[in-house]
C-alpha cells in the first residue's frame, strides 16, 4: 500500500451529514446527465467544445428531468508547487481549479440535484500505469495526493454528493487489476484522511476500463479498512457501430440487439446480485442517428436499467443532449422516451429497418416523399404496446380520423388526399411539417413529413491536403442531416478498413464518425477530417466520398472527390 506523503490536517465539519446507503444513492440518481467536455477539457475548461459552466444549465438540466450530475474532472494540467520534503513534488492542485471545481458542484447540490465527482482523463495521462514507461511510485503518490486534497476541500459537502476514484481505468491483465485495486485503496485512505463526512460518502468502485464484460469477470471490493458505502459503476456503449455512427450502422432494434442488452445487463446483476449499480456512461447520439432506432434504444435501455436496479447517466460532450446555449434539448423526444421508460410507462414507437442485410431502410419517424413521384397513401407501422392514438396535431391542427389519416394493422396510415397538400412539386424541398402523435400512455412521437430529392454539392473535388480538414458543402434537398458517409479510392477498393467491402450493402465502404468524419448541428454539410486527407495522400491516389442522406435508399447520395 502507497503511504501518505504529506498530511497536514484533518477537515472538522460543522452539522449534521445525512448518511445515505448506496443503494438510495443510486435509486435517486435516474434519470442522469454527464456534463461532459467540460470540467474534463484540457489544458483548460473551455479548449474543447463549449464554454465555461454556467449555473443556469443546470436549471435546464433539472427542468428536463434529470436528477443527478456526473462531473467528469481532469486534474493534469492543474497541479503546481513542489515540496520541501525529499525530492517528491508535492503535487500540489491549482486553488482556482479545486475552488472552480468546487463551486461547479455546488451549482448542482444546490439545486437539489445529486453530483458525482471523478479522476477523468488522467486515467491516459499521468495516472495510466499500463504505460511502458509507467512510474508507479509516483502515480501512487500523486494518485494519494490528489484525492486528499479534493476530499479535503469537499469534506463537509452533503450526501448529495459522491466520489468516483479513476474513469475507465486502463489494463486487463492480472497485474494491472491489482494495481487498480491498489488505486481504489489508495483513493479510499486518501479521502477518509481528509476528514469530515468522507468516511460515510458515497463512492462509486469499477473494473478495467469500466466495461461490463471485464468488469463482471474482475471487479473485487474493496477492503474492510473502509466503511464508505459504494456502489459499482460501468459504462455501456455497444454495439459499438450503432452508437459511434461506424461502417454505416445506421439501424437497431433487431432481436439479436434487443437480446444482447438484456443478456449483458442480465449478466452484470447476477454477477454482483447486491451491488447498487450506475450506468456512467451512454449514449446514441442525434447527430448521427436515424430517430426511430434511436428512440428504440433510450426506451429499452430504461426499461432495462429499472428492471435491474441501474441507474442510467447519459454522456453528453454538448452536442448530443443538451443545448447549453439556446438552453433546450436537441432532442427532446428521446428524453422524453427515457423519463417515460424510467417510470415503468409503456411508450408507443415508430419501427425502422433492423434487418442489416437490407438494401435500402424505411423508418417511420418520418413520411418521405420524393418530389416528382405520384403521392400515394402511407402506412407508418409502430409498436403501440398497447397504447391508443388519442390525437395527431400539426401547427395546433388536430388531423381528422377517417379524412386524414387511419388506424390500421399496428400502424398509421396518412391518406394521400392529405398528404398532397404537403407534398406538390411545387413546394421546396425539405420537412414540410412534424405531426405530433399523442397517445393513452407515453411518449408523444413526431412523424416529420418530408419532401426530398438527391442532395447535390457546388463544388464537387478539392485536392487533399496533409494535416488539414475539408470542409464540404451540401445542398440536402430533404432532411438536411448525413446519414452514413462511405469513401472508395480510385481502384475501388475502400480508403480505410478495407474488410468493409464484406459487408451488408449498406455499410461497405463506410467509415466512421469523427474519425473520418464529422457534422455538427445547422452544418451545411459535413467535415471529412484530417485524417481522411492523410489516408488518401498515403493511398497516393483519389478517393471518393458518397455522402448519404435520409432516406437511406438507392440515389440518394452525393459524391465529393479528394485528388492528390
Amino acid at each position: 500500500m502507497c503511504q501518505p506523503v504529506l498530511v497536514l490536517s484533518q477537515a472538522t465539519c460543522t452539522g449534521q451529514f445525512e448518511a445515505i446507503s448506496a443503494s438510495d444513492f443510486v435509486a435517486n440518481l435516474a434519470p442522469g446527465w454527464n456534463l461532459g467536455n467540460s470540467l474534463d477539457s484540457f489544458p483548460n475548461e473551455d479548449s474543447w467544445n463549449n464554454p465555461a459552466v454556467v449555473e443556469t444549465t443546470f436549471d435546464d438540466a433539472k427542468a428536463a428531468g434529470f436528477k443527478s450530475v456526473r462531473i467528469p474532472v481532469t486534474w493534469a494540467y492543474h497541479f503546481t508547487g513542489t515540496s520541501n520534503e525529499g525530492d517528491s513534488p508535492s503535487w500540489t492542485v491549482d486553488p482556482a481549479w479545486i475552488e472552480r471545481v468546487y463551486d461547479v458542484v455546488d451549482m448542482v447540490t444546490s439545486r437539489g440535484l445529486y453530483a458525482i465527482v471523478n479522476v477523468h482523463h488522467d486515467s491516459a495521462l499521468w495516472a495510466d500505469y499500463t504505460a511502458s514507461n509507467a512510474n508507479l511510485t509516483m502515480i501512487e503518490e500523486k494518485f494519494y495526493r490528489l484525492w486528499y486534497q479534493i476530499g479535503e476541500k469537499f469534506a463537509c459537502k452533503s450526501s448529495f454528493l459522491a466520489f468516483e476514484p479513476i474513469n475507465e481505468p486502463r489494463g486487463e491483465s492480472d497485474a494491472y487489476i491489482a494495481q487498480l485495486l491498489k488505486l481504489h485503496e489508495i483513493f479510499l485512505r486518501a479521502i477518509n484522511d481528509a476528514g469530515g463526512f468522507n468516511s460515510q460518502r458515497i463512492v462509486t468502485l469499477s473494473g478495467p476500463g469500466q466495461d461490463i464484460g471485464r468488469t463482471i469477470e474482475s471487479f473485487e471490493g474493496p477492503s474492510s479498512d473502509f466503511s464508505n458505502p459504494y456502489a459499482l459503476q460501468v459504462h455501456y456503449y455497444a454495439p459499438y457501430d450503432f452508437t459511434s455512427a461506424a461502417w454505416g450502422k445506421t439501424i437497431w432494434g433487431s432481436e439479436v440487439d434487443i437480446a444482447l442488452l438484456n443478456s449483458t445487463f442480465a449478466r452484470l446483476r447476477n454477477r454482483f446480485p447486491d451491488i447498487p449499480v450506475i450506468i456512467g456512461e451512454w449514449l446514441v447520439s442525434p447527430v448521427h442517428s436515424e430517430p426511430a432506432a434511436m428512440w428504440r434504444y433510450y426506451d429499452l435501455l430504461a426499461r432495462t436499467s429499472l428492471e435491474y436496479g441501474f441507474a442510467p447517466i447519459v454522456w453528453d460532450t454538448g452536442n448530443d443532449i443538451l443545448n447549453r446555449a439556446t438552453h433546450a434539448l436537441f432532442d427532446a423526444t428521446s428524453i422524453d422516451i427515457h423519463l417515460h421508460a424510467l417510470e415503468g410507462i409503456e411508450n408507443s414507437l415508430p419501427d425502422s429497418t433492423t434487418d442489416n442485410s437490407s438494401t435500402s431502410q424505411f423508418s417511420s419517424a418520418f413520411a418521405f416523399h420524393r418530389i416528382g413521384d405520384v403521392i400515394e397513401d402511407q402506412t407508418l407501422p409502430f409498436s403501440f404496446n398497447g397504447n391508443t392514438v388519442t390525437s395527431i396535431i400539426i401547427d395546433d391542427e388536430v388531423l381528422s380520423q377517417g379524412s386524414d389519416y387511419s388506424i390500421v394493422n399496428n400502424g398509421i396510415k396518412f391518406h394521400s388526399s392529405f398528404l398532397s397538400s404537403y407534398f406538390e412539386s411545387s413546394n421546396a424541398v425539405g420537412v414540410q411539417a412534424i405531426a405530433s402523435v399523442t397517445f393513452s400512455a407515453g411518449a408523444t412521437i413526431p412523424i416529420q413529413l418530408v419532401l426530398w430529392d438527391s442532395p447535390t454539392v457546388p463544388v464537387s473535388s478539392s485536392v487533399a491536403t496533409v494535416g488539414s480538414e475539408v470542409p464540404v458543402t451540401v445542398n440536402w434537398k430533404g432532411f438536411g442531416r448525413p446519414a452514413a458517409v462511405a469513401a472508395f479510392k480510385a481502384d475501388g477498393t475502400p480508403l480505410v478498413e478495407e474488410w468493409t467491402i464484406y459487408l451488408p450493402p449498406l455499410g461497405r465502404g463506410r467509415t466512421i464518425f469523427g474519425a473520418q468524419w464529422t457534422w455538427n448541428w445547422g452544418q451545411d454539410g459535413i467535415t471529412i477530417t484530417a485524417g481522411a486527407a492523410q489516408a488518401v495522400v498515403e493511398a497516393g491516389q483519389s478517393a471518393t466520398f458518397m455522402i448519404e442522406s435520409y432516406p437511406r435508399v438507392e440515389g440518394n447520395h452525393v459524391n465529393y472527390t479528394l485528388t492528390i
